[in-house]
C-alpha cells in the first residue's frame, strides 16, 4: 500500500537514492571515518612489509585511498558496477577484480587484507569460508582486518531489536581455529569507538533506517523506529550528558588474522 511503503524506513536498500542520502547524512555526522582512519594508520605502521594492499568490498574507495598510497600495489575486490566507477575515480592506480569474493580470482599476496562491513551481506555459516578464501590472499605474516559494528554498541542493539540479526566477530574468531593449519597465525580483537550525532530527529531517524537496512531485514514502520531515536538516542539517555538532539553510539570492532609463517603446526589465536 501507497501510505505503507511512505513510512517503512528499514528497506532503503530498495531505492538506491533514498539509501545513498541516508549514508551521506551519517558520514558527514559521525566521526568513524577520523577514528577509522587512525586506528588503520596504526596497524599500517607495526606492518612487517607494505609492498601490496587488498581490499575486499572496497566501495567507492573511502578507505582505500587513505591506505593506497602506503603501498606498492593496490587490489581491489568490488563487484557493484556503480561502486567500481566511483571507485577508479578516488584510486585510478588500483587493479580492480569485478566479482564478489567467492569468485574472484586474485593474483596477489597481501601485506594487508581488508575486509570492512562486509560480513553482514555473507550468509552467517558462510562466514569462516570466506575469511579462508581471503586468507589465501595474504602474504605469510601478512594481516587480514575485518570490520564489523560492535554487536553490543547502540546502533546494533536497536537492529537486533527489529530484525532480530545479530553480527559477532568474536564467534568468528573461535571458528577460526578450525581453519587449515598455517593459514591462520593468531586472532586479536579491537574496538574502534565512533559516534554519529544530529540536531535534527528527521535525519536522525533516516540514518536509523540506514542501520536497519539489512540484507533481510523486515520494512520498520517509521513512526517506531522515531519512538526508539526519541527514547534510546536522545543526547543524554541513559545517564550520558549532552548538549541537545541525538547520539548514536556505534563503536566497531575490528578482527586482525595474522596469516602463519609456516605451513604445519597449530594456529593459536593471541591478543584476544
Amino acid at each position: 500500500m501507497e501510505r505503507q511503503e511512505a513510512v517503512e524506513v528499514g528497506n532503503l536498500r530498495t531505492d538506491e537514492d533514498a539509501y545513498r542520502e541516508a549514508f551521506e547524512r551519517f558520514l558527514a555526522g559521525t566521526d568513524e571515518q577520523v577514528r577509522t582512519q587512525a586506528y588503520l594508520r596504526g596497524i599500517v605502521e607495526r606492518l612487517p612489509a607494505r609492498r601490496v594492499l587488498v581490499d575486499v568490498g572496497a566501495g567507492d574507495g573511502t578507505t582505500t585511498r587513505q591506505l593506497a598510497p602506503c603501498f606498492g600495489r593496490t587490489v581491489c575486490v568490488e563487484p557493484s558496477e556503480p561502486m567500481r566507477r566511483a571507485l577508479t575515480r578516488a584510486v585510478p592506480q588500483a587493479e580492480v577484480v569485478a566479482a564478489p569474493v567467492g569468485e574472484a580470482r586474485v593474483d596477489a599476496r597481501a601485506d594487508l587484507a581488508l575486509l570492512s562491513h562486509v560480513l553482514y551481506y555473507v550468509p552467517r555459516d558462510q562466514w569462516a569460508a570466506t575469511v579462508a578464501r581471503v586468507m589465501e590472499w595474504v602474504a605469510p605474516g601478512g594481516v587480514l582486518l575485518i570490520l564489523l559494528q560492535d554487536p553490543d554498541n547502540a546502533c546494533m542493539r536497536m537492529v537486533r531489536h527489529f530484525t532480530g540479526h545479530r553480527f559477532d566477530l568474536r564467534e568468528l574468531a573461535d571458528e577460526l581455529t578450525a581453519l587449515p593449519a598455517g593459514l591462520v597465525g593468531g586472532t586479536g580483537l579491537d574496538v574502534v569507538p565512533a559516534c554519529y550525532r544530529s540536531r535534527d530527529l528527521d535525519e536522525a531517524v533516516m540514518v536509523a533506517g540506514f542501520h536497519l537496512s539489512v540484507p533481510g531485514g523486515p520494512p520498520v514502520p517509521r513512526e517506531a523506529v522515531e519512538a526508539y531515536v526519541r527514547r534510546h538516542f536522545s543526547d543524554g539517555a541513559g545517564g550520558r550528558d549532552g548538549d541537545g538532539g541525538y547520539a548514536m553510539r556505534h563503536a566497531q570492532h575490528a578482527l586482525r588474522v595474522e596469516r602463519g609463517h609456516r605451513c604445519g603446526g597449530v594456529s593459536q589465536p593471541v591478543g584476544r
